[in-house]
């Protein structure tokens, strides 16, 4: 395929990089992984192939032969050649049609997956653009030629999936405490759990930033650096940061809890202005009780 537009934002991305956490290198990775394995699924590619994330649809791309597809994820309103295809669906474009993404009504990221993946080369072990490290394949591009691998055998013997899109209301989102809840006061965990916590336009694949009430500090002593896990909710001075698949791997800034995985892919389709509410997964708001970690 060639890159005709890549639309504000689309990268190559597979299920991420895996033990270069001690060297300084994040996972990185498609950030809703429920979409893209089900894009992954109905081409019959396997689940660790490359597929293209696109934010906020605008892509289009020319195909230099005959490729079985995928849409998942936010609904971008795809076409081939002007016709509008399905969505959570898998199709065919020919050699010489054009495949479009709309810009999504609701969500964030949808997913693009050939038959036999997308072939670009890896990197570590894997063929996701990293955007905070730099590692990986560039950041789409007009002209961008991206080859599609063959994939022999049996089709799926399903070619749509009756899948919900993202919502466009409030969200609410699963979390466990933890690490350093107890560097917040009681009032603070509590103001997490009950807040409206609006998106901010700066979010991105390294995390999402939110806007709420302000969270009061037990504790004001400067938190040396620390392993941070894809999910953890800092809380820097500005406000509360979800960490997506980009994040940093250590942080200086306390980390009161980490979203669920199944939460964290619904996170990860979030626009400026939703609202978000937190819920912990023992349905209280209280402050856990543990004695506070020390250093080795």
């Amino acid at each position: 395929m060639t890159v005709v537009t890549p639309g504000p934002f689309a990268t190559v991305q597979d299920l991420g990089r895996r033990g270069y956490s001690r060297y300084g290198v994040g996972r990185s990775g498609a950030v809703d992984r429920t979409s893209f394995a089900l894009a992954n699924r109905l081409v019959g590619n396997a689940p660790e192939a490359a597929a293209l994330e696109v934010t906020m649809g605008g892509l289009s791309v020319l195909a230099h032969h005959h490729l079985y597809v995928a849409v998942t994820g936010a609904d971008a309103c795809a076409r081939v050649d002007g016709v509008l295809v399905g969505h959570h669906t898998a199709f065919v474009v020919e050699a010489g049609q054009i495949l479009t993404l709309d810009t999504p009504t609701v969500g964030v990221r949808t997913y693009v997956a050939v038959r036999g993946g997308i072939g670009v080369d890896a990197v570590l072990g894997s063929r996701s653009t990293d955007t905070l490290a730099g590692l990986g394949p560039e950041v789409l591009r007009p002209g961008a030629v991206l080859p599609a691998g063959n994939l022999s055998g049996r089709f799926p013997s399903t070619d749509f999936a009756p899948v919900a899109t993202p919502t466009a209301g409030h969200l609410t989102v699963d979390f466990r405490w933890g690490p350093r809840d107890s560097w917040f006061t009681a009032d603070a965990l509590s103001t997490l759990c009950a807040g409206d916590w609006r998106v901010d336009a700066a979010s991105n694949r390294v995390g999402v930033r939110l806007q709420g009430p302000r969270m009061a500090r037990a504790r004001h002593e400067e938190l040396p650096s620390e392993g941070v896990a894809t999910g953890s909710i800092q809380v820097p001075p500005s406000g509360p940061i979800v960490f997506l698949d980009d994040h940093p791997v250590t942080g200086g800034y306390p980390v009161v809890g980490v979203v669920d995985r199944a939460s964290l892919d619904r996170v990860a389709q979030v626009r400026p202005g939703q609202v978000i509410r937190f819920r912990p997964v023992d349905r209280t708001s209280r402050r856990r009780q543990h004695p506070e970690r020390t250093r080795p």
